[in-house]
């Protein structure tokens, strides 16, 4: 199918299809369980800096640079929307992981955050690896979602561009919460489900995304932006400290550094 023919489909239905992408290939990261029990800490190390080199690439040229340019043509000051959704977008993420309850990866259950609770061990854990994920996808909804206000095929290719680009560093990142999963002892399937399934909140939130999109159209710059600081928010937040375990934190900048190129690269020759 030609490209400019999506450009027929509802909006809310891309984001649901490309949604479902990037969760495809968090699952297919997740199988990585099958093969391997362990992962050498370098691989992993690598894996969470080229995720959140990829994010932080995304963020601006995916989010950030057309928030800027949408408010400059409505004849706003370019800043103000990209300014406040960004750190409305941060304060969203804090808020929710104080509140949410969950247990990162390595970490005994004394020191979960959020509201203390009886839960078990493993759905904290999931709800840790969860929290990556809503922004990513709430971003990828939004960028299908501004389809509605300027169907060309510059905006379609960039909005595609956005859900490869997550769901390239989706693969790294199942694999990374899988394997883990499966050295603290849970079996190979179990790892592979809870893996798998904390990907799956992702075609819930770019479906909501795309859809308020849609329906408040003055929101959209501050959408994207606000798209942006969540991202943000999980890569300083979690991402970038929990590659940089060990001895062994040159690869996970290595990693990033690779990860934000391969975005960029993207976005800049395909977008």
């Amino acid at each position: 199918m030609k490209m400019e023919g999506l450009l027929n489909y509802n909006p809310v239905l891309l984001a649901l299809g490309a949604t479902i992408f990037t969760w495809f290939f968090t699952a297919l990261g997740s199988s990585m369980v099958f093969f391997f029990k362990r992962i050498n800490q370098k691989i992993l190390n690598s894996m969470l800096g080229f995720a959140a080199g990829v994010m932080i690439a995304a963020s601006f040229w995916s989010l950030l640079q057309p928030a800027i340019e949408m408010s400059a043509q409505n004849g706003t000051l370019p800043w103000v929307p990209a300014v406040i959704g960004f750190l409305s977008g941060g304060v969203f993420l804090l808020l929710v992981d104080k509140l949410l309850p969950h247990l990162h990866m390595g970490l005994s259950i004394d020191n979960a955050e959020g509201i203390k609770t009886s839960w078990q061990r493993s759905i904290l854990l999931v709800l840790a690896i969860t929290l990556h994920n809503i922004p990513e996808g709430l971003a990828v909804g939004v960028a299908f979602g501004a389809l509605a206000n300027n169907p060309d095929a510059g905006m379609l290719a960039g909005a595609i561009v956005l859900a490869f680009g997550i769901g390239l560093q989706n693969f790294p990142e199942g694999a990374a919460v899988s394997i883990p999963l499966r050295r603290e002892g849970f079996s190979r399937l179990k790892a592979f489900n809870y893996g798998q399934l904390s990907g799956i909140v992702e075609p819930i939130a770019g479906v909501i995304g795309a859809y308020l999109v849609l329906t408040i159209t003055p929101l959209l710059p501050y959408a994207l932006s606000f798209a942006a600081g969540a991202m943000i928010f999980v890569v300083v937040e979690e991402l970038i400290p929990e590659s940089q375990t060990g001895d062994e934190t040159d690869f996970s900048t290595i990693g990033a550094m690779i990860g934000f190129a391969v975005m960029m690269f993207l976005d800049v020759a395909l977008g």
